[in-house]
């Protein structure tokens, strides 16, 4: 187990996380660590225990070996809660009769909050409009909405999201986005989990990717990125001649694809374009592929480049 980072304000550290649920060990010896001023993805297909792993962090199940800390205490032993941490485990509306505002009115009283702080996490959230709505008539994507409203409200430093995508539209998603980027650059923490894997590539700096309870990564995306084989696509006026230049400087998977282009691996446009220049080849197209994060994640899966 790697040793711990001290704790600070909006840091989550997970040290050991072990749980068992009769023969089925959901959990196996997770360590990492969420920071301060960063979204850290939270990534694993279902049953991977990520869902039991945040509610390990919130208090919600005890962990049957080792311990999650927010800054540097259990759960149960932070003194206001609602002002350390904001989660959304579960979209479920308040009562259908209710409307928004007076659910999350109850919510507010019960953590002790005042009522002026509804309105502004209404607002945050783009509910404003539908402050007098029954919750009972909300679509999906509104109640996720909602649930995150009522995270807000205790002005948390850290907010804990599962699946905070589902139900909503694009427009919704980018907005998520933009929302918990600059809830992370205001130095707070973000940890969410999601199956969007185009999206957490989008938002997350960090990643930590579980697979049958055991860490399979954990660090930058840019780490998990470097020697994922990305490649440069190019079109020479002479691909025989510049496939030749290639392999001579050592790029030896170079393969010829349709229409004259090249597939060149283990470079950039811009050592393949000076090869070109070099060789006086005129360049009629170039462009670079990078490997996708659902590519990167099926292979850690898969059991390549696991760290």
């Amino acid at each position: 187990m790697q040793q711990a980072a001290p704790p600070g304000p909006g840091r989550i550290t997970v040290e050991g996380l072990g749980k068992k649920f009769g023969p089925v060990e959901a959990v196996r010896d997770l360590s990492f660590t969420v920071e301060p001023g960063s979204v850290t993805g939270f990534l694993g297909p279902n049953g991977s225990g990520k869902t039991t792993t945040l509610r390990m962090i919130l208090g919600l199940v005890a962990p049957t070996t080792g311990r999650a800390l927010i800054d540097g205490v259990p759960f149960a032993e932070l003194g206001s809660p609602g002002s350390v941490v904001g989660a959304v485990l579960e979209v479920h509306g308040g009562h259908p009769k209710r409307t928004a505002r007076a659910h999350l009115r109850a919510i507010a009283a019960a953590i002790e909050v005042p009522d002026s702080k509804v309105d502004e996490v209404l607002a945050l959230v783009g509910l404003t409009d539908a402050a007098h709505r029954h919750v009972g008539g909300f679509s999906l994507g509104m109640n996720q909405r909602l649930a995150l409203a009522a995270a807000l409200l205790g002005d948390p430093r850290i907010l804990v999201l599962d699946e905070p995508g589902n139900g909503l539209d694009p427009d919704g998603i980018a907005w998520l986005r933009s929302f918990v980027q600059a809830f992370a650059a205001s130095g707070r923490s973000v940890l969410v989990s999601s199956h969007q894997l185009a999206e957490m590539e989008l938002t997350a700096q960090r990643l930590v990717v579980i697979d049958r309870g055991r860490c399979r990564f954990d660090g930058a995306v840019s780490e998990l990125r470097a020697g994922q084989g990305g490649r440069v696509l190019v079109r020479p006026a002479d691909p025989a001649g510049l496939a030749e230049a290639l392999v001579a400087d050592g790029l030896t998977e170079v393969d010829r694809i349709d229409d004259g282009w090249l597939a060149v691996a283990g470079a950039d446009a811009v050592r393949v374009g000076d090869l070109a220049l070099a060789a006086g080849i005129a360049v009629h197209g170039m462009t670079e592929e990078q490997v996708g994060l659902e590519q990167m994640f099926l292979r850690l899966l898969a059991g390549e480049d696991a760290r």
